[in-house]
């Protein structure tokens, strides 16, 4: 019998190479093909580590339909491929973005139908929209913004933002392109029988993420601290107080992997995954765990500049996940900060070289 195989496009990217190369590891009896156009600085340190663990590369683009078509047949798709920075088309040409992130999931989906493939897909929370969530009912609750009891909108509860949040309005090019995409999951689904699920992640963090200010931030926090280069509280006065909930990207693979052993069973799933409440940060608070990690302080100044599409509160509320995949993250907040101070000082020169 012909041996299955695991598809992860976006694979040499910080999502995408771990998820690969776990899933090597946890599926030995699959032959694991990591698929990406490199655009990315920093992607390319991660090819020897794919071929380490058993992973196959194959160099292509998803906004060609032709590089997919040229794939051996596959059993699972993971698609990881994306422009994910929340700027993208804004101080630039939408080109790539749309190209990349809906194109490029048209693409991925035809070879899924073309092979019968079973499909996950890696959406993002920014598919809720800006003013939705700029309507949350917060109050300064020290060192951070936290919900009010009473909210003015549905899907909103102690646990943060569910999947019945409302998704009329405007949620930046980038959140547009993926829900667009899920959408096209969703018709697929119906129209040609095809089994996938969508997983709507929120922040993840982890070693080997080379984060910047707008994707990527606990990342780009602790690159700061750990480099000793300038930050910024940036909108909300310069206070600091926006939040954020952040997940391993351990915990992240590890919902990948679940999604994947039951196809059918969780067939047609829309899944927030995230940290939670318990999981989440402010940017203050983010910055007194890098200070007390890399005794490293007086890199942070406040700006009053305002960035577009920046939201004051996301917290992801995955009960979702935790029912019905029987999921739940496993490192916290500071865990996560202290194994990216670890990566970066194990790894110094080549981070600087990608920075």
């Amino acid at each position: 019998m012909e041996k299955s195989r695991i598809l992860v496009t976006g694979g040499a990217g910080f999502v995408g190479s771990h998820a690969a190369m776990q899933l090597a590891a946890r599926h030995p009896q699959a032959e694991v093909v990591a698929f990406d156009n490199l655009a990315r600085r920093g992607s390319e340190l991660n090819l020897p580590r794919l071929r380490d663990a058993g992973v196959r590369f194959v160099h292509g683009d998803v906004r060609s339909a032709a590089d997919l078509m040229a794939l051996d047949p596959i059993s699972q798709l993971v698609e990881c491929s994306a422009e994910p920075s929340v700027m993208a088309g804004v101080t630039s040409s939408p080109d790539y973005l749309v190209q990349t992130n809906l194109l490029g999931a048209y693409h991925c989906l035809e070879l899924a139908r073309r092979d019968d493939a079973h499909v996950t897909f890696l959406s993002t929370s920014r598919v809720y929209p800006v003013g939705q969530l700029e309507a949350l009912a917060l109050v300064e609750d020290g060192d951070r913004f936290s919900l009010a009891p009473e909210q003015p909108l549905s899907g909103v509860s102690e646990r943060g933002i569910g999947e019945d949040f409302p998704l009329t309005g405007a949620r930046t090019l980038y959140g547009t392109t993926k829900l667009a995409a899920e959408h096209l999951v969703e018709e697929y689904r119906h129209t040609y029988g095809l089994k996938a699920a969508v997983l709507r992640f929120g922040v993840i963090a982890g070693p080997w993420q080379f984060g910047k200010v707008d994707q990527g931030v606990f990342t780009f926090w602790m690159l700061g601290h750990t480099l000793g280069r300038p930050l910024r509280y940036i909108g909300y006065g310069g206070t600091g107080l926006q939040v954020r909930d952040l997940l391993h990207v351990d915990d992240a693979v590890d919902l990948i992997d679940r999604v994947l052993s039951d196809p059918d069973g969780l067939d047609g799933l829309v899944a927030n995954a995230g940290g939670g409440v318990e999981g989440s940060l402010s940017l203050r608070e983010t910055t007194a765990l890098c200070e007390e990690i890399t005794g490293r302080s007086g890199l942070v100044e406040p700006s009053t500049e305002e960035r577009q599409g920046d939201v004051p509160y996301y917290v992801s509320d995955a009960s979702r996940a935790r029912e019905v995949v029987g999921w739940r993250p496993q490192v916290g907040p500071r865990e996560i900060l202290a194994a990216i101070h670890d990566w970066i000082i194990d790894n110094e020169a080549a981070v600087r070289a990608a920075l």
